[in-house]
Formats: C-alpha cells, structure tokens, sequence
C-alpha cells in the first residue's frame, strides 16, 4: 500500500521534499543534489527504479565539464568585472550626461543608455545598480531631479543586463533549452533595444508634462565647452550624420561584402547588417578623433572628441563580439574570449590595469564559474531522478487540460517565473524550472504559430523568460535590483560636496514606487514579445530549406543508374582506396572471385 501509493505521487513528494531543504537555508546546489540522490536511493528501495539508476550518472557530469558553450560564462563575466573596474561607467556617465544634460530628462535619458551599455558588457545586474547608484543617484538628487523618477530610471536601467545580449541569463537559457547561443542573442537583440526605447519615451513624456520632476542641468555644471563658450553639441550632430551616413553606406553593401568573404549564397540576417553597419561607423568615429587630436586640426569640439574616446572603445568590443557571432565567424565562446581580451586592451590603454585589480577580477570571475557549475551539476542530479520516475510527464499532464491552450500554458509559467524571480536567482530558475518546462514547450508552443518551427519556438519562450525575469528583479518588496539600490542609497541625510546644501535621505518606499512605472513597461513588452512572436523569430536566420520533390527524383534518379554505370563511377575511388586501406582490398578482392 505504502509503495503504491510513493508509486503515485512520488514526484510531488519529490518536489516537497526540495522545497523543504530549500527553505532551510541549504545551499541551493548541494539541496538539489541531495535531493536528486536521497529519492533516488528512496526510489530504488522501494523497487520503483532498478539498482543501476545512477551508473549514467558520472557519464552527465562528464558531459557538462565538456560543455563549450558553458565557458563563454567566465569569458564574458571576465570582460564585464575589467571594463566595470576600470572605470567605464564612471566616463560613461559622466560623458554622456554632458551630452543630454542640457534638456530636461536628459540626465535620465543618460543613465538608461549607460545602463544598455553596461548591460551589453558587464551583463549583471547587481554591478551595473551599484555602480549607477553610487554614480548618477548623487547627481540627479542634487539638481532637484524626482527622486521616484530617478531610483526608477537606475533600477530599471540595471536590470537590462537580462535581456541585452551578450547576457549571462541568454546563454543558460540557450545552454537548457538545447538551442544556439547566437540564435538567442539574435532573437533578444530586438526586444532589448525596444524595450530600452520604451524607457527613454517614458522620461520623454515626464519631461514634456512634469518637467519640473527632470530638470535640465545647470549650466555651471556643464564642463565641456569650447574657447567662444559653445557647447559643441553642433559638431558631435555632424560627426554622428557622418557616421549614420558610412553605416548606411555599408549596409547597402554589406551582402556583396560578406557573400565574396564568406563564400555565402544567401542574403545576411538584419540584425547582422545592423551590428556590423554600427561597427563599421563607429570605426570611422574613433579614426577622426584619433586624426583630430594627433594633428591638432580642431576638426571636433571638446565634447565630441570626448565622446567618441570615451563611447566608442566599448561600443566597438561590444559589436565585434557580437558580429563575430552573428556572422558565424566565431562561437560565443571564442567571442568571449575575444571581448575578455578586448576589455584587457581597454585597460591597458586607459593605464588602468593593475595586478590588485586583475587579482579581484579572476576571484569574482573563479566563484560566479564556480557558482553556476556547481549549480548547473545539482541540477543534473536532481533532474536524472525527476526523469527517471517520469516527471517530464507528469508536468506535461499538468498543462494537457488547461484553458487558453498554448496561451494559458505561457500566461501560467510567466506567473510562475514571475514569482520565482521575486526570492531566487535566475541560474536557479534556469536550471531548476526550465528543464522540467522545456519540454512541454517543444511540444505545445511550435503550433501556436503557422510555420513557427521548434527553434524557433524554443528561441521565442527563451526571450519571454529572460524578459520575465528582468521584470521580477524590479517587483517591490523582494526585487533583488531594489535591494541592490537601496544598499547604496543615501541611508541619512547628508551635505552635498558641490552646492553645500542637505540633501535628504532616499526613502525604502520611494525606491519601490519609482520600480512600478517601469514594471508597467517592462510588462508591455513581455506581452508585445508574445503577441507578436516575429519581433523574436524575425531576428533569426532560418536554415536551408530543402526541396522535397527536386530531391525525392535526384534519388529516383540514382535508383534508376544501371550496376554498370555506378560500377564504373566508383571503380576508381574504390581503387584509390584500396591502395591505402588494406581491409578495404581484401574486401574487393573478396568481391572479385565471388562466383
């Protein structure tokens, strides 16, 4: 009775038994583990699984030590910890708060493009809050700048290191739903971007109906200007419409370009023509400051030269990693390893590395591999004991007889992720949930859409978890961005180095009510991404399609050959064989006296 009824219900149990070790403080690898083999043993006592169960399961470890696509995590955690501390954020904000200062929400509109940028290089969230806090929260709170509007802009900025690839979350989701890094950071390149422009028209619409909450920069506090007292904003307009002309001029080329380089036969994908033509433009920026500043010429304003010095290094690593990719010539591996480089190059030019810091650098990159490897190993052990006693099908049956079909299924697991990202960290979510969930998406998601294909499918779920989990880093009270913030938020009132005036303390709640309007946003663009599946597919390059009819006759066609003709198409190979390969001569040899 006992055993039937652990039979029935041994997955629940199962389940219950993970959430127990779970909330007992456990370390979330060793539970999973634990609890992998504890109900494995349970399992096989009570006859449900045979005494071999776990014989394969060395050969699974094995399989993740060798798993490349998992090494791009150390390379790109590496190039994020060096440009991070080096001080790229710091001439990031200030560079390009000059630029967008003098308008109202221009500080703002600042922070949410560093925050892009940052995401897109350093890839985590907690660096890119911290360092925007302790950098831009002073500012906008000295100028008078609301501070709901302000926490907000820099939650949410931070948490774009989820979506904006070459994110860490993109490639453990790529790595667990058995699909291409390079294809999921195609298909987020787009939601990403967009997302980061539904936040800035957000502070563009405040600044329009409550400009008194985003307040422009006083011009004391504009640093950057030339001999005659212009701000240089007029030759850094021309720089950027002589670069937007050079990137258009290349994309209009990039086809033939690439199809005589790379021997291609079909037309590139958008978001390669996209990542490139910007490569190639902001080659062309950095050349002209370079030839400005040697000579002397004067041919840029202060501003723009320090723009493009402080701007276009990373913007450049970060194309070329990400081109590399898109063009097939490089792994997200070997792009890694290139942007680690890059990064390395970046700090040596900036004579900002030094051992204590390359010293930091490989301790914070050595715990984060060694983190989600550990992580990634208890949950292959956990997941052979769950797949063992059928658990895939049981979650499978779970979604058979849900209302809403394809939709209910992503509108309940988007609740689930939700929720779950609001209490643990996304390598748990990724290899905890989305196996067990994987599957049942493969089989329910491809025919949602009319010619969406299973990688596709796979490639669009992954996108909308990466997104759901940036939106649950933001939700008050358990958002792990807000805690971040509020570590390094202004706990006391204080007086401000600059103006000498006190400035109070930022409050938990006003952090938390900054967090909903870009809730809101980022919600918008979840449901965008599933209403409209092509804003993800569409960045994806589909493979060849194969015309069944053309190739059914070609092997009609080969049937049809008589012995004699094939006899004679491959007598000379099979003599050239023969030469080389002794058994291969026996055996025609064999064939020859055959009566």
């Amino acid at each position: 009775m006992e055993a039937t009824f652990l039979a029935q219900n041994f997955v629940p149990i199962m389940f219950g038994g993970l959430l127990v070790l779970l909330l007992t403080g456990f370390p979330v690898a060793f539970a999973l583990a634990a609890c992998g083999l504890g109900f494995g043993y349970i399992g096989m006592e009570a006859g449900l699984f045979p005494p071999s169960l776990f014989q394969a399961l060395p050969l699974r470890i094995f399989g993740i030590m060798q798993n490349d696509t998992l090494l791009a995590i150390p390379f790109f955690t590496f190039m994020g910890i060096i440009l991070q501390k080096s001080g790229m954020a710091e001439d990031l904000l200030e560079t390009v708060g000059q630029v967008f200062g003098p308008v109202r929400g221009g500080v703002a509109i600042a922070v949410i493009l560093v925050g892009a940028l940052l995401a897109a290089t350093t890839g985590v969230v907690a660096a890119a809050v911290i360092s925007m806090g302790l950098i831009s929260l002073p500012i906008m709170l000295r100028y008078g700048y609301s501070r709901v509007i302000a926490t907000g802009a820099i939650t949410a900025s931070g948490t774009l290191a989820q979506a904006i690839p070459p994110s860490l979350v993109l490639i453990v989701l790529a790595d667990q739903l058995g699909r291409s890094v390079g294809d999921m950071y195609a298909g987020a390149l787009l939601p990403g971007l967009l997302l980061v422009g539904l936040y800035v028209l957000f502070i563009v619409v405040v600044a329009i109906f409550k400009p008194a909450m985003v307040p422009a920069l006083p011009p004391e506090a504009r640093i950057y200007r030339e001999a005659n007292g212009k701000s240089g904003h007029v030759s850094l307009m021309v720089l950027l419409i002589l670069c937007t002309v050079v990137g258009y001029a290349w994309a209009m080329s990039h086809d033939s370009v690439m199809m005589a380089w790379l021997e291609r036969t079909q037309a590139a994908p958008s978001d390669e023509v996209v990542i490139m033509s910007m490569t190639v433009a902001s080659l062309v920026a950095l050349s002209l400051a370079i030839v400005n500043r040697v000579t002397g010429m004067g041919l840029l304003s202060k501003l723009a030269e320090q723009v493009t010095f402080v701007l276009m290094p990373p913007l450049i690593l970060i194309f070329l990693v990400l081109g590399t990719i898109f063009l097939g010539v490089a792994t997200p591996t070997e792009g890694g390893a290139m942007g680690a480089l890059g990064a390395l190059i970046l700090a040596i030019g900036k004579r900002r590395l030094s051992m204590p810091l390359m010293n930091q650098a490989l301790e914070n990159t050595a715990k984060l591999a060694s983190f989600v490897l550990f992580i990634l190993i208890g949950s292959t052990v956990f997941s052979f004991t769950f797949n063992a006693a059928d658990g895939h099908i049981w979650v499978e049956h779970l979604f058979v007889d849900m209302p809403g079909g394809a939709i209910g299924f992503l509108i309940v697991v988007n609740l689930l992720i939700f929720i779950l990202g609001c209490f643990i960290d996304f390598f748990e979510i990724a290899f905890i949930v989305i196996p067990i969930l994987a599957p049942v998406a493969e089989k329910i998601l491809p025919g949602m859409v009319p010619g969406m294909t299973a990688d596709q499918a796979m490639i669009w779920f992954g996108v909308i978890v990466a997104m759901n989990l940036q939106t649950s880093f933001l939700t008050p009270p358990f958002g792990f961005a807000l805690f971040y913030l509020r570590s390094v938020a202004p706990k006391n009132d204080y007086k401000d180095r600059i103006t000498g005036e006190n400035i109070p303390a930022v409050k938990t709640t006003e952090i938390y009510k900054g967090s909903i309007a870009f809730i809101v946003l980022q919600l918008i663009m979840v449901a965008s991404i599933i209403a409209f599946p092509n804003l993800v597919t569409g960045g994806i390059q589909e493979g060849v399609k194969i015309d069944a009819d053309a190739a059914l006759e070609q092997m009609l066609e080969v049937e049809n050959k008589s012995q004699d003709e094939q006899a004679d198409e491959l007598k000379p190979e099979s003599e050239e064989a023969t030469e080389d390969d002794p058994a291969k001569a026996l055996e025609a040899d064999m064939k020859a006296n055959k009566p």
